[in-house]
C-alpha cells in the first residue's frame, strides 16, 4: 500500500471529476459544430464555464481555457502590452521563463528570509509607464501565501498590472478573482483532484491578451483549438467539490518534525504543505529512502526533469545551500489521512535514528 504525499506536483483524479469526464466523452460533439451533438458539447462546456465562473469569483467569459497552469502563465506573461515585467523571486518556473522569453525588460522582486514579497522593494521598482507585476498566490515548494492585496494596492497606485498565478491556491484556500483584485489570474485543475491538461487564464473584462495560438475562433478568439471538453468537465466537477482541510494534518505533521527546520514557517501557509530540512541528509537519498518504504514526497528543490537540482525558492529565501540541499516537500491533498501523516512520520524518525547512530560510530 502506497501513502501518496506530492499533491502539490499532481493529485489523483477525484471521482466526481472521473464521472464527468466519462460522460462528456460519450457525449462526444464539438462545442464549435452547429448540430445536435454540437449543440450538446457547447451545454456542457457553457455550464462548465459559468459553475468555474462562479468558484474563481468572475465572468464566465472573463475564462480563456488552456492545457493548463504553464500556458495560461505564459498567455499573461507574454500576451499583455507592458514594457517592464517585475516578477517574484520565488515564481513557479513556467511565470519566469515566460518573463524572459516575453522580449520585455524583466526585474526580479526579493523576498523576505521567509519567501514573502519585498513591498518596499517592490514600492521602488513599480514606478514607471507600462509595467505588469506577476506574483503568485502561493508557493509550491513551500506554501508560503503572497500579500497579495499589499501587491495590488501598490500596483493601483502606480498604474500597473497584475498577473497572480493561483494554480497552487485552488481548493486549498478561498482563490476569488473579483476579491483579489488583480488583472490576470492563472488557475488550473490537476493540484487538488481535477484532470491534468486543464487550466484557464482569467482576463479582467476590457484587458486586451494577445492570443498564444491562432486559428479557429474559440474562446472569443483569445486561444485557438477545440476546447478539452472532458477535462473542462471534470474540473468543473471538483469545482463543486468542499475545499480541502488538511491543516489538522499538517499541523501534526509540523509538530512530529523534531530537529527539522521548516522552510517559510513564520510566514502564512497553505493547509496541506510543509517544506523542512536537517542539515547532514541529502534530498534525492531521502527521496529515495521515503520511495522504498511506499512513500511518495517530493525534493524541495525538484526540477522538471526528475533530477534534484538547486531551488531558486530557497536561494531566494537565503536558506544556506547544506540545508536546501536536503529540503523535502510532504504536500497533502484530498486523500490523505492520519495514517497516511502516521507512516510518514514514522519512516522519518526511522532515517533519523539511522543517521544519528552512523554519526555515533
Amino acid at each position: 500500500m502506497r501513502t501518496y504525499l506530492d499533491h502539490n506536483a499532481t493529485s489523483p483524479l477525484r471521482p466526481s471529476a472521473r464521472s464527468a469526464m466519462l460522460a462528456a466523452l460519450d457525449a462526444g460533439g464539438n462545442a464549435s459544430s452547429v448540430h445536435a451533438e454540437g449543440r450538446a458539447a457547447r451545454k456542457i462546456l457553457d455550464d462548465a464555464r459559468e459553475t468555474l465562473g462562479f468558484a474563481f469569483g468572475c465572468l464566465p467569459e472573463m475564462m480563456v481555457f488552456t492545457s493548463g497552469g504553464t500556458e495560461a502563465n505564459t498567455m499573461a506573461l507574454r500576451g499583455v502590452e507592458a514594457e517592464r515585467i517585475l516578477v517574484s523571486a520565488v515564481e513557479h518556473p513556467s511565470a519566469l521563463a515566460a518573463a524572459r522569453a516575453s522580449g520585455k525588460t524583466v526585474e526580479i522582486i526579493p523576498v523576505d528570509r521567509e519567501g514573502r514579497v519585498d513591498l518596499a522593494a517592490l514600492e521602488k521598482m513599480i514606478a514607471g509607464p507600462n509595467v505588469l507585476v506577476s506574483v503568485m498566490l502561493a508557493n509550491n515548494e513551500t506554501g508560503v501565501i503572497q500579500p497579495i492585496a499589499d501587491v495590488v494596492a501598490l500596483a493601483r497606485k502606480a498604474g500597473a498590472l497584475v498577473h497572480v498565478d493561483a494554480v497552487q491556491g485552488f481548493g486549498k484556500m478561498p482563490v476569488n478573482f473579483g476579491v483579489l483584485g488583480c488583472d490576470l489570474m492563472t488557475v488550473a485543475a490537476h493540484k487538488v483532484g481535477g484532470p491534468v491538461g486543464v487550466g484557464a487564464l482569467i482576463i479582467r473584462d476590457g484587458l486586451v491578451v494577445e492570443p498564444l495560438l491562432n486559428g479557429g475562433g474559440q474562446e472569443l478568439r483569445r486561444r485557438a483549438g477545440t476546447e478539452n471538453l472532458a477535462g473542462v468537465a471534470g474540473w468543473a466537477a471538483v469545482a463543486k467539490e468542499n475545499a480541502i482541510d488538511t491543516k489538522a494534518l499538517r499541523d501534526e505533521l509540523d509538530s512530529s518534525l523534531e530537529g527539522a527546520v521548516i522552510l517559510g514557517m513564520g510566514a502564512e501557509r497553505l493547509p496541506n504543505t510543509t517544506c523542512f530540512a536537517m542539515p547532514g541528509f541529502r534530498a534525492e537519498t531521502l527521496l529515495m529512502n521515503f520511495d522504498l518504504a511506499g512513500i511518495a514526497v517530493s525534493s524541495g528543490s525538484a526540477c522538471s526533469s526528475g533530477k534534484v537540482g538547486r531551488s531558486h525558492v530557497l536561494d531566494a529565501m537565503g536558506v544556506a545551500p547544506e540545508l536546501a540541499a536536503a529540503a523535502i516537500r510532504v504536500s497533502l491533498g484530498w486523500t490523505s489521512t492520519a495514517a497516511d501523516v502516521r507512516h510518514f512520520v514514522t519512516v522519518w524518525k526511522q532515517l533519523v535514528a539511522r543517521q544519528r547512530a552512523r554519526q555515533a560510530a
